[in-house]
Parts: structure tokens; sequence; C-alpha cells
């Protein structure tokens, strides 16, 4: 493939359904994982230079962030699903207005999301009973995030575009750019000028900034696919009202795992500081290992929304099956090298033996769910690809609200000891193992019962 095919659009409607669905997910994959380096890379930096209740500081902050993040997830994923369908569909016309659309509710998210979260920060984290050791760290951590918070809500809603019409790998290029920017200010504004936790949040919303800001460049350059204009940018109630459809969903869905995460955050901060930056390592480590998973189901949804926007069926069965096996067999590989090397990716964190050896035990519980969570992701994918964003939410609200909750609170009052007197840090981690294999089986369950299907010959006729 030619350097200039890697930037262009791509057609997911021909070729072997394995080979396209890799083409697309490899780069995309770099670029998650590149983005969870984000915040890794801020937790590993203020780690080692400030200090073990930085890094709880900056783990306590997250729950809040991605909580009032869901609008932009909905918006995303409503607008990666319409595009694909309607470039799959071929349709220059509703393909140009979607765009525009997109990017004006990406400008009216950012200014909502900002608002919203400088109000309520340090509300939130007196609510959440942060300690008073980190409170004002995170605080800080926070506000900046907020100020700055349209370089996050531009880069994943016109990566998501990008993406919907098969480009997976510019965002990625400009990403990958943006992510060595951001270790590199990481490392300046913390060692050089000392600015602890808010030199690392200051550093995030610089580099999310110029990825948005190349994310638009090349939207700019894409006229031969589609039109830009003024008139492009203006809402169409039509238009914006099925992005917001189908998309809301995949936002409260966020927004109900966060909230999840928020009280369960509760518990955590009420083991003490060392759990809570035990539990900072366990997540970021989670993220790149829930990384291949994510990217296959987003990937799964590009691919069928373009199938059904070319009422090509059959290339979706096809796909959801190729796709199926390349996912758990990486979360099979991924699975493995956690209990390998696991220890050593948590020496990365910090030099603190006692949160290494915790982390390790905890971090064993969960390693198995990965294997589950790429078959919900693939299954989900699909479904949602098919226009059907409300089963994989449904599914997650019950096994987010309705299971990992109340599991995580019994078991850390049936785990009470003289050493943990609020209950044992590894309840939080069967917390995430049961949910997480419930959902593969419901989303089987969802898959076969094939409810998705009834709404082929409406997004069809959309």
């Amino acid at each position: 493939m030619k350097l200039k095919e890697l930037f262009s659009a791509h057609d997911m409607t021909a070729g072997p359904p394995w080979q396209r669905i890799m083409e697309f997910a490899v780069p995309m994959l770099v670029g998650n994982l590149a983005q969870q380096l984000y915040n890794t890379a801020d937790s590993i930096v203020v780690g080692h230079y400030v200090g073990d209740n930085a890094l709880a500081a900056v783990g306590s902050a997250s729950p809040i962030l991605n909580l009032l993040l869901a609008l932009f997830v909905g918006v995303s994923t409503g607008a990666g699903i319409v595009i694909s369908q309607n470039y799959g569909a071929g349709d220059r016309e509703r393909l140009s207005n979607s765009v525009g659309n997109c990017i004006t509710l990406a400008a009216i998210a950012s200014a909502i999301t900002m608002l919203i979260g400088v109000a309520v920060t340090t509300p939130m984290l007196r609510l959440l009973d942060t300690p008073v050791s980190i409170i004002d760290w995170s605080g800080d951590y926070l506000h900046i995030i907020f100020w700055g918070v349209a370089g996050c809500a531009f880069y994943n809603i016109l990566s998501g575009i990008l993406r919907g019409m098969g480009d997976s790998f510019s965002a990625l290029a400009f990403l990958l750019l943006a992510t060595v920017l951001n270790i590199g200010l990481d490392v300046w504004f913390v060692a050089g000028f000392g600015m602890g936790v808010a030199g690392v949040a200051l550093a995030t919303v610089l580099a999310q900034g110029i990825s948005a800001a190349l994310c638009m460049v090349k939207l700019l350059r894409m006229q031969d696919v589609f039109d830009f204009t003024p008139a492009t940018l203006r809402l169409r109630r039509d238009c914006a009202a099925r992005i917001v459809h189908i998309g809301v969903p995949s936002g409260v869905t966020q927004a109900i795992m966060s909230l999840a995460m928020l009280v369960v955050q509760s518990l955590t901060n009420s083991m003490g500081e060392t759990v809570i930056a035990c539990n900072v390592i366990i997540m970021r480590v989670d993220g790149f290992a829930m990384m291949p998973n994510m990217t296959f189901g987003q990937a799964m949804s590009v691919y069928t929304g373009q199938n059904v926007g070319a009422g090509k069926l059959d290339r979706v069965v096809q796909g959801r099956k190729q796709g199926t096996a390349m996912a758990v067999g990486l979360a099979c590989a991924i699975t493995a090298c956690l209990l390998l090397f696991g220890r050593h990716l948590f020496a990365l964190f910090t030099d603190t033996e006692e949160l290494i050896v915790l982390a390790g035990r905890m971090m064993r519980i969960m390693a198995a769910g990965y294997i589950a969570i790429a078959v919900s992701q693939v299954l989900g994918g699909v479904m949602r690809g098919a226009g059907d964003t409300v089963t994989p939410m449904w599914i997650s609200l019950f096994t987010t609200i309705f299971m990992r909750v109340p599991v995580a609170y019994a078991l850390a009052y049936l785990t009470r000891c003289e050493a943990w007197p609020n209950g044992r840090p590894e309840a939080l981690s069967v917390s995430l193992l049961v949910p997480w294999v419930m959902g593969a089986v419901l989303s089987y369950i969802a898959f076969r019962r094939g409810s998705w299907r009834k709404r082929l010959p409406q997004m069809m006729n959309t």
C-alpha cells in the first residue's frame, strides 16, 4: 500500500473481511494505545518526580473527568456510525452535512463540558471523600483539563469522522506526534519547572489541542470526498438528530460506567492513599490491556456501518466471525503477558514494593476478564454499526450498576479485617471481573436473538 493510500479514506465493502478489518484496526489500535499514553505518562512522571500521593491525585480525578467527557463519547460514536453509513452508501450530500454537523456539535459539547466541569470539580471531589492530602492536587489537575477541554472534544470527534470514512491512519499519525510532545512537556513542566500535577495537566491540554488542529487540517484537504462549506456547519434537524439519536446510548453508557466508577472510587478512597495509588497503577495498565478489545469494537462498528450502507449484509456476518476470532486470540496473548510480566509494568509507576505486590494480586484476578471483553466488544460493535446502540447500552447499564457496584461493596464488607477495616482491595478487582464475564454472556444472547437485524431496513432507508 502506498503512503498516500494510508492517509486516504478506505472502502471496507470489498475484499477479505479480516484483511479490511485489520487494515483499519491496526493503525487505530496504535492510536488508541498512544492516546492511553497521555494519562499513563502523567502518572509515571508525577509518580517518580513528585511521589505516590501525586499519583493518587491524578487517579482520583479520572472518574470525574470520564463522567463529564461522556458527551463527547456520544457525539463521537454517533459521528463515526453516521459517517460510515453515508460513506458506504456513496451519498456525498448527506456525508457533507454529517461532517459539518459533527463539527458544530463538537463546539457545543466542548462549551457545555467546560462550564459544567469547572463549576462542579471541587464539590464532587469533596463528595467523594477525597483525602485532604491530595484534594488540592486533584482539583488543580481537573480545572486545567476542563479549561482546555476543546482540544479533547475536537480530537475525539474529528478522528471519529476520519475513522468513519475508513481513514484511521491519519488520526494515528497526528496522535503519535501529540503523544511524543505530551511526554516531553510532562517531563519539562514537572522535572524542569517543578509544576507538579498542574504541569502534566497543562501538557495534556496543549498536546490534545495540537492533535485536534491536525485532524481539522486533514479534513479540510478531503474536498474530493465531501463538501465543507459554511452551509454544512449549520445544524440540520434531521442530520443532527440522527447523530445524537445514535450516539446518545453510547454517551449514556459512558456516563453510567463513570457514575459507577465514582461510587466505587468513594469506596477506594475509604481504603487510604496506598490503595488509591495502587488502583491508579492497575487502571493505567488496564487501559492498555483493554485497548485492543475497544479497537476491535470500534473497527467492527465502522466495518458494519459501511457494509450496511452498501447493502452487503452477508459481509457483516463474515466480518463478525473473523473479527471475533482475531479479537479473542489477541486477548489471550495479552492475558498471558499480564500474568508473566505484570510486575515489570507496575514498577514503571513506583518504586514502592508494597504497591507493586498489591497491584500484582489485583491484576491476576482481572486478567482472564479481557477474553470476555473481546467477545462483548466485537458483538457490541456489530450491533452499534447496524444502528442498534440501545442494546449494548442496556447491557452496560445492567452489568455496571446492578453488578459491579453491589459486588464491590458486598465483598468489601465481607472481607473487613484488622489490616483492612474497610475491606480488602482485591474486592475492587473481583467487582470488575464479574460484570465483564456477564457482559460477554448477555452480548452473545442479544446478538443471537437478532433484534439488531430489525433495524437494518430502517437504516437502509434513512
